[in-house]
């Protein structure tokens, strides 16, 4: 078909403005890039780990690892306890808080130690885990047997509040930002980690790894990954 040259022209106009409209339309569309001018993102830093009880952090065994954590309901306040003043748990005998909780009143008089394999508790450490300016009152303790018991306690108003327990073996027990990672080793030589988060109510379970020790591989299949199970609730304690 013969076109003559203004139609031609038009032809040509019709192109460019469709090609433009494709550039601009593609301009708006864009959600991961960047307008011209617009200054890039600041980049958000990640917490590191932050070992709690650093003599505890680099200690293997082969033993079972942390307990998962269980549904449970909400805790209670301790009984038998006096309401806390203006100074809160960092004012409180820590020991008097142990004999006030069943689960720990059986270890309240052991003996402090500063060091794995021995039996005794861990010195007792404040941190504020729930983001409210208070600190919480976190508890180690380890027995003959080689198993660990975590304990944190939260105070509010003047009642103390057991809002985490947890066990395992050789347990070493890090700060990771506002959470607690409470490390143990597993049987197979690898290791599990149990990642705490305040929810409102409790320190509760937000993932659960574990690194499973690779072992030669004569099939030529590759070796195990590190695989994440969900977990089960909300304490640790089973």
């Amino acid at each position: 078909m013969n076109l003559t040259c203004p139609h031609r022209r038009l032809l040509r106009r019709a192109a460019v403005l469709t090609a433009t409209a494709a550039v601009v339309l593609a301009g708006c569309g864009s959600v991961d890039g960047l307008g011209a001018g617009e200054p890039a993102p600041s980049v958000s830093v990640q917490p590191r780990p932050e070992p709690l009880w650093p003599a505890w952090s680099s200690t293997s065994s082969k033993a079972p690892g942390a307990d998962a954590a269980t549904r449970q309901p909400p805790p209670e306040p301790l009984e038998g306890l006096p309401k806390l003043g203006k100074g809160g748990l960092g004012k409180e005998d820590f020991r008097d808080v142990l004999r006030a909780d069943p689960r720990m009143k059986p270890l309240a008089d052991r003996g402090e130690i500063d060091r794995p394999g021995r039996a005794g508790l861990r010195p007792p450490l404040l941190a504020d885990l729930t983001g409210d300016g208070r600190p919480e009152l976190l508890v180690a303790a380890d027995t003959e047997s080689g198993r660990s018991v975590l304990t944190v306690y939260r105070e509010r108003d003047g009642r103390v509040f057991p809002v985490l327990f947890t066990s395992g073996k050789r347990m070493s027990i890090e700060r990771l930002g506002p959470d607690l990672l409470v490390r143990s080793p597993c049987a197979d030589g690898g290791d599990q980690a149990v990642r705490f988060h305040w929810d409102g109510v409790r320190m509760s379970t937000v993932s659960d790894i574990k690194n499973y020790k690779k072992t030669p591989d004569t099939g030529g299949s590759p070796s195990p990954r590190p695989t994440t199970e969900p977990s089960g609730g909300a304490d640790g304690h089973r």
